[in-house]
């Protein structure tokens, strides 16, 4: 495909003929449901094979999005902390069912003795959130966050129930990288992930790469819309929808859009690239791949850890794998959202809709990465219908 005018919004890039429903579907994205900025990449057997961007970067000053345009990805970071673990457990530094007090004694306190590595990557080991006031700043400061976890009690027995960890996993795992390897999480990815797979992924954005950064665009339901169950529960004081929208300072809402905000080194929300880069990374995750994970580690991605009809964060049927979102079909649930992936992908999603994803049966990588966030907290039309597409390529 080569560069051309959909509606308002010029669509450059390109794709194979096989995938030009990928093509159809991102232009509808953009002349149906208000896609603003926006690109999408696919790898079919470890050959890219659509990739694709346009619309708008940065509405108030009109800058296009370019193809080395990156947006803050939100949880789609996950994935990238959780590799950054898998490969220090891979090389024999790290053991995934060990306790973490044997890396980090401060975290036993508060009955967290038995909580390992694993519990907390399919969000089983009982912090989702912290009940005492941090301070506005505290996503900033890693340190300061992992001072904190380990003095949080966990409101359950550790391993006993799925509840999304939305923020304070990826501290939890960051401080591990660093008292196991002793380079913080941003080096470390850098150092041992992106760079070596010359991928355009940051966690932690370097201050001379701010020029091509696009600034997020909160979703605002309509007034009309009745509020889901999990905001129902988050006016109940002391809940864990409470705690988490009402105390982890005000990084979302102050910060994100500003270059303190994006250098922030935040292993489950802050990473900053485009579909080629997050595509890349799940890319190399093909067996034989240049990260050098055994078939087994491999495997293990798409393989459920933890699951429930009744996540304690989100209140809504999810499935992990170590570090990973897998398949969800929630379209039967009042309310839910899906993920409509295969029955052995892995991936993640980001707030607002952006995703990415490695299906071993289809030998596919996927990824789309917009700034204009959408409604829910798995996939929205605009994604799903690209995901849909990609498959479509293949079957076709």
């Amino acid at each position: 495909m080569n560069s051309s005018a959909t509606g308002q919004s010029p669509i450059k890039g390109w794709c194979l003929p096989a995938f030009a429903e990928v093509a159809a579907a991102f232009s509808a994205n953009f002349s149906d449901r208000e896609e603003i900025g926006a690109s999408v990449c696919v790898f079919h057997r470890g050959e890219q094979v659509v990739n694709l961007w346009g619309g708008v970067a940065d509405p108030q000053s009109g800058r296009a999005w370019d193809e080395d345009t990156i947006c803050i990805i939100w949880s789609a970071t996950k994935p990238a902390t959780a590799l950054c673990i898998h490969l220090l457990a891979e090389r024999g530094q790290l053991d995934l069912d060990a306790a973490i007090a044997e890396y980090w004694p401060a975290y036993a306190a508060e009955g967290k003795a038995t909580t390992t590595t694993r519990m907390v990557l399919d969000h089983t080991a009982g912090v989702p959130v912290v009940s005492a006031p941090l301070r506005p700043d505290c996503l900033l400061d890693p340190g300061y966050m992992a001072e904190q976890l380990a003095a949080q009690a966990p409101f359950w027995e550790p391993g006993s129930r799925t509840a999304y960890h939305p923020l304070t996993g990826g501290f939890i795992l960051a401080e591990l990288i660093r008292r196991v390897d002793g380079r913080d999480l941003g080096r470390f990815f850098a150092e041992e992930i992106s760079s070596p797979l010359g991928l355009d992924f940051w966690i932690g954005l370097p201050e001379a790469q701010e020029p091509r950064a696009a600034p997020i665009i909160s979703y605002r339901p309509p007034r009309d819309e009745p509020p889901g169950r999990f905001l129902l529960e988050a006016r109940r004081i002391g809940s864990l929808q409470n705690l988490f929208l009402f105390n982890h300072g005000d990084w979302k809402s102050k910060r994100v859009n500003t270059p303190e905000g994006r250098q922030a080194v935040i292993g489950a929300a802050s990473g900053m690239t485009n579909a080629a880069g997050l595509a890349g990374l799940y890319a190399a995750l093909r067996p034989g791949g240049p990260l050098g994970f055994s078939e087994a580690t491999l495997a293990s991605f798409g393989t459920a850890s933890s699951a429930t009809h009744l996540d304690g964060m989100l209140l809504q049927p999810l499935r992990f794998g170590p570090g990973f979102m897998l398949r969800m079909d929630n379209r039967t649930h009042a309310r839910g959202d899906s993920l409509l992936i295969g029955p052995r992908a892995f991936g993640h999603v980001g707030a607002g809709g952006s995703v990415g994803f490695y299906d071993p049966d289809a030998d596919l990588a996927f990824a789309y990465v917009m700034n204009r966030q959408g409604p829910g907290f798995l996939l929205n039309p605009r994604g799903q219908s690209l995901v849909d597409a990609a498959y479509a390529g293949i079957a076709g």
